[in-house]
């Protein structure tokens, strides 16, 4: 297991240097919880910033304290305008490069647009252009939280430290599910596979996974795709050629590989936002066999109706981390838990800050993981 013991780091936790400044670029108060948690495992004090709206909903970032020659931390974690989140973070980086800070570490838990890494049809790899958009404004480096695929870190040309959740999540299963060695760590797809299996093997349990799935949303039969070649190219395309079309996938029926009869069933994923594949997940155990289920996830956004849809399933229990507020969520659905991983934070920040190795805090960690 690679937890980060809490009485190591909590007795060096206060030692920074100075040149610290610590910002929040919420304009949201709600969003400025993990900021203040930081900073009081930090021991310093919040840096003096306005955020704020404009009437006509432009952003406007006004930094009320000197940033020259200093290290700058700028927190910003998403809330459900995204969109306006990015422009607060992309103006609070640019206007500290412009008062001279000497570096500009960009702290955001959760990265946003972290779905679109990869190129669907003719989409756009938005996570390459947010990151693009991020190292132009001026940022330095970025620290954030289990990246929906690790490859992301490739679209930055600064540093990137990917800091991991599981420690606290496993700490979670140990310590506040009775009877976890009954348990069985589930992937609801194969695409979650690794994570569940990094799940199993430090904790000694064994390992279902879900196959199969109703047909996917996203078609290619609408998108021109399958159409002919148009007239005036025909005839440049050899009689005798022809290109070898690819089988179209078929989703085979819901199975489970792995036996979860009578067993606690644990479902890891990264990212929970719409639960539908969570509850189809929840009901398809539930019906072989499974006497309580849980659901362990880094990022809890939980959009929509999804409170309301926990709380009417076969879920017993849903684990988020707060890289994300989800204070509404939690009032709407008694079901859903959070575990705090400031800590973690905290400690990458203060180590960032004093020129200290990061790899105490990736100790464990294999390219699965």
């Amino acid at each position: 297991m690679f937890c980060v013991p809490s009485t190591e780091i909590g007795t060096i936790m206060n030692i920074t240097k100075g040149g610290l400044v610590l910002f929040s670029a919420n304009s949201n108060s709600s969003c400025m919880e993990l900021s203040k948690r930081i900073a009081e495992r930090l021991g310093v004090e919040m840096g003096k910033v306005q955020v704020y709206q404009e009437p006509n909903r432009e952003t406007r970032v006004q930094i009320q304290e000197s940033v020259r020659g200093k290290d700058v931390f700028i927190i910003q974690t998403v809330s459900k305008d995204v969109n306006t989140t990015i422009m607060e973070l992309l103006i609070m980086v640019y206007a500290c490069k412009t008062s001279c800070a000497k570096s500009i570490i960009g702290v955001i838990p959760y990265f946003p647009y972290s779905k679109q890494c990869k190129m669907r049809k003719r989409g756009s790899i938005v996570s390459k252009l947010l990151a693009s958009m991020m190292c132009k404004a001026g940022l330095t480096h970025l620290i954030t939280m289990d990246l929906h695929q690790k490859e992301i870190q490739g679209f930055f040309n600064i540093p990137v430290d990917n800091l991991r959740a599981s420690p606290f999540l496993l700490q979670y299963i140990q310590e506040e599910i009775p009877d976890y060695r009954n348990a069985v760590i589930v992937a609801k797809s194969p695409a979650s596979a690794k994570r569940a299996q990094s799940f199993a093997e430090r904790l000694r349990l064994g390992i279902a996974v879900i196959h199969g799935e109703a047909q996917d949303a996203e078609s290619d039969m609408v998108d021109g795709r399958h159409s002919p070649p148009t007239a005036k190219y025909v005839a440049a395309i050899h009689p005798s050629l022809e290109i070898p079309m690819l089988i179209p996938k078929e989703k085979p029926p819901i199975t489970v590989v792995g036996d979860v009869g009578g067993r606690i069933a644990i479902i890891v994923d990264d990212i929970i936002d719409d639960v539908d594949s969570f509850l189809a997940a929840a009901e398809t155990l539930k019906e072989r066999g499974a006497y309580k289920i849980f659901v362990m996830a880094t990022h809890g956004l939980l959009s929509s109706d999804a409170p309301r849809l926990i709380e009417e399933s076969a879920i017993d229990e849903v684990v988020v981390t707060n890289t994300i507020p989800h204070e509404i969520q939690k009032l709407q659905c008694p079901k859903i838990k959070t575990v705090d991983i400031s800590m973690i934070l905290s400690e990458a920040i203060r180590r960032i800050h004093n020129g200290e190795s990061m790899s105490y805090l990736f100790r464990n960690i294999g390219l699965d993981d």
